[in-house]
């Protein structure tokens, strides 16, 4: 009998901003809702807390790191291109197939098979709420699939004009990255029902005042880009009247609760 081969998970950590139970609740959440074997990978600078089963590639120090930074500066988007190191070719050893990557303030909530499999080829992303509502065409960085062997040039394309790429891009790596996929005309949006977001798909206001916020039944993923993050909205957030959340039980059950019974006290 063979076994399936393993799908590649990965996802970026450094500073302060996120610890270590952000990637192991991750982790746990991709391999409960995947039905292969799951290979979960984090490039950090620092691997302490982080579940065994987790491989570790260091930090990148990217070559062109001064010239996008200075790009960076302009755009006041300070360490919003890091991502990018993900992309490049030989970065994950071994690599076989493609990727799909995560952000660490997302929660995962049903299969991921359906994602993995999408549109062999490209590189999928989220249509970005912001910029749907507006009518542009940009993918949003949260949940990502990607092949370095196939897109090399998400990586190169930075790595030879980095000040020029940043700025057309405004600083934005999602933007870089989905509108570099268009132009090479290998992209394709992920369903909107699949990856939603905690503020406006789950606890819109002003709903929000009235009902505590829902889980959409086909949702895969959920973002919690900008406030609240995940253990705001599980206590309840105040900070904001538009943001306001009521407490989020159904978030502390597949976020912290799943990933506890799955891994243990220790990592969870």
């Amino acid at each position: 009998m063979t076994l399936p081969a393993p799908a590649t998970v990965a996802c970026i950590k450094w500073g302060t901003p996120f610890g270590p139970e952000y990637v192991n609740r991750l982790y746990s959440g991709v391999r409960r809702n995947l039905a292969c074997p799951v290979r979960f990978v984090c490039m950090t600078e620092d691997a302490r807390g982080l579940h065994p089963d987790i491989e570790v590639i260091d930090l990148a120090v990217e070559p062109f790191a001064e010239p996008m930074g200075e790009a960076l500066k302009v755009a006041n988007r300070q360490g919003a291109m890091r991502k990018v190191s993900l992309f490049r070719r030989g970065v994950i050893p071994d690599l076989q197939g493609p990727v799909l990557g995560f952000d660490l303030d997302v929660v995962i909530t049903g299969g991921l098979d359906e994602l993995l499999d999408l549109a062999p080829g490209d590189v999928v992303m989220r249509h970005d709420w912001v910029e749907a509502r507006k009518g542009r065409p940009t993918g949003h960085g949260s949940v990502f699939r990607f092949d370095p062997a196939v897109h090399g040039f998400l990586y190169d394309d930075l790595a030879a004009q980095p000040y020029g790429e940043v700025e057309a891009a405004r600083g934005s790596e999602q933007r870089y990255t989905s509108h570099k996929a268009m132009e090479n005309g290998v992209f394709t949006y992920i369903p909107e029902d699949w990856v939603v977001s905690f503020k406006y798909d789950c606890n819109p206001f002003p709903r929000n005042y009235l009902h505590e916020a829902r889980l959409p039944e086909r949702a895969k993923v959920v973002c919690f880009h900008g406030r609240p993050k995940m253990p705001e909205a599980i206590a309840g957030y105040h900070k904001s009247l538009i943001r306001y959340a009521r407490p989020t039980h159904w978030l502390q059950d597949h976020w912290v609760d799943r990933a506890r019974a799955d891994l243990g006290d220790r990592w969870a």
